[in-house]
């Protein structure tokens, strides 16, 4: 049987909640442009499919989808659809209480969209803990893959780069064109960098302007990094990797 909320009918819903502990995977993404060789779903599905796999491991909770996300500097291209944070944060919220009413007291929101959702996430958790006496963790691939990503020799975070174009090709191959993919290779700025596994100073993120979007288009149908360099091998090493981390966090939480 699925573990997906929405397949389930409410006296089904009502066990999978009775064996879930209160625990509740929300994965949330975006809709956005992830250059010439993936679909525009990408972070979407990178977190469904890590919090699928979770579900199955431990019994927790699977809502739907939160398909959409902050996406303004990627409005350059077609098939992007942004959402205001504040929007998000609010709509987020209102799943979170809900869940909370049936049962499910401790929620972990995945972030495929990585760092780009995290402050309206932290916003939203931050008022639900406050609001609603939950317990809410967020759980950001970016993040929990720092010492993965070293080990199999994975090139800086970027956009649509080696990273989410070898996950994607693990879970998701008919979904990805590699052959159109066009590299960008990311250049080292002094004291600036998106990649969490960064280890010197750095400004804090702002999305970029319209204009810094427009040539990274224009250059590699939006793309940072080095796609070319991607493999379905070293993407569902990644994948497992992320999944323990996520077992890891729910079974804190069913024990707690």
């Amino acid at each position: 049987m699925s573990v997906w909320l929405q397949t389930k009918s409410w006296e089904e819903a009502k066990e999978a909640i009775e064996q879930s502990k209160g625990v509740a995977i929300v994965p949330i993404g975006s809709v956005e442009q992830h250059s010439y060789h993936l679909p525009v779903g990408t972070d979407t599905y990178v977190a469904m499919t890590i919090g699928e796999e979770a579900a199955e491991k431990t019994g927790a909770v699977l809502t739907p989808p939160v398909w959409f996300g902050w996406s303004p500097h990627h409005m350059v291209l077609p098939g992007t659809l942004t959402v205001r944070p504040e929007v998000l944060s609010e709509l987020t919220y209102d799943i979170i209480k809900s869940l909370v009413a049936h049962g499910l007291n401790k929620i972990i929101l995945i972030n495929g969209h990585r760092i780009v959702n995290v402050v309206w996430m932290q916003l939203c958790a931050q008022k639900a803990q406050s609001e609603l006496g939950c317990t809410v963790k967020i759980f950001d691939p970016a993040y929990m893959s720092k010492d993965i990503v070293k080990k199999l020799g994975f090139g800086p975070v970027g956009h649509a780069e080696e990273i989410e174009t070898s996950h994607m090709m693990a879970r998701y191959p008919d979904l990805v064109h590699l052959e159109k993919a066009v590299d960008n290779p990311i250049k080292d700025t002094p004291l600036y960098s998106v990649d969490p596994t960064y280890e010197h100073d750095t400004l804090c993120y702002v999305p970029s302007t319209l204009e810094h979007a427009k040539a990274a288009a224009e250059k590699s149908g939006g793309c940072t990094g080095e796609p070319s360099k991607a493999d379905a091998e070293r993407g569902q090493i990644y994948h497992d990797h992320l999944v323990e981390n996520l077992v890891k966090v729910v079974k804190d939480l069913q024990n707690s």
